[in-house]
């Protein structure tokens, strides 16, 4: 037991240097920078890009896939589907459509701390 004690306690520590809570470093969830794009060509899933849709770009979940995305500066939560690739900015998880960035208040600063987690 005492090993065991031992790695949470070193997770959770690890977790705290990090800036995540230990519910976020183990529930699951990701957390990083955000930001978002309202382009008019194509995704890399083939769909044109459309920014009053509720869709991101993510570097490696399925086409499809849906997350849900919660702005760390004010709590505010969104649904979106994964359709893109990226971003390719270092210390960015997510690039959201314009109206998935809107509806967590993110529009004005363009990028935020943002955690999220595979949903469904």
């Amino acid at each position: 037991m005492a090993k065991k004690a031992g790695s949470i306690m070193t997770a959770v520590s690890i977790a705290t240097v990090l800036g995540l809570t230990p519910f976020t470093a183990f529930a699951g969830t990701t957390c990083g920078g955000a930001s978002w794009y309202a382009l008019g060509s194509r995704t890399a899933s083939g769909e044109r890009m459309n920014p009053t849709t509720l869709t991101a770009a993510h570097k490696s979940l399925p086409f499809g896939s849906k997350v849900k995305v919660t702005n760390r500066n004010n709590g505010r939560t969104v649904v979106v589907r994964i359709n893109d690739r990226g971003p390719y900015t270092h210390g960015r998880v997510l690039d959201l459509s314009k109206a998935a960035a809107a509806d967590i208040g993110m529009i004005g600063s363009g990028t935020a701390k943002v955690c999220y987690e595979l949903i469904g």
